[in-house]
């Protein structure tokens, strides 16, 4: 996930373990994150942002996006095909199985985790040819 934050802020990304699609009319997607992380607290105040779906061969650009203490998502970029989405301006990861570029339309607060129900202001790109990255029980591992 990529928001691009107000211009007095860096690029952000962070690996999230799911993002949910919750309609397909309209085309709405969730995501939960920590309340109290950084990326939460962006999201509140600004609503436009991107979803890359890493493919099975991108586990060690998620692995650098989950990483604590990281750099600007523009570093964690660097050597890997990105480019900005038309309509959030966030970074989008290439090569992956999608991305979506989105609009929070709804926070709901849970527990100590924040829901963003975002709906879909465009698919980016779909590769269909490529398998999703998946992560269980702690290690990426092919479907």
């Amino acid at each position: 996930m990529s928001p691009r934050a107000a211009a007095r802020d860096p690029d952000l990304g962070v690996t999230v373990s799911a993002l949910m699609s919750v309609s397909a009319d309209p085309p709405l997607v969730l995501v939960s994150l920590t309340s109290r992380g950084y990326l939460a607290e962006v999201l509140l105040r600004q609503d436009l942002w991107a979803a890359s779906l890493l493919s099975s061969g991108q586990a060690a650009v998620a692995s650098r996006f989950a990483t604590a203490g990281r750099p600007s998502a523009r570093h964690l970029v660097a050597g890997v095909p990105h480019h900005r989405g038309p309509r959030t301006s966030a970074l989008i990861v290439g090569g992956g199985v999608a991305a979506l570029e989105l609009e929070t339309v709804r926070v709901i607060p849970a527990g100590d985790h924040t829901l963003f129900v975002a709906g879909v202001l465009a698919v980016d790109y779909v590769t269909p040819t490529v398998d999703p990255l998946v992560r269980l029980r702690g290690r990426y591992r092919p479907v």
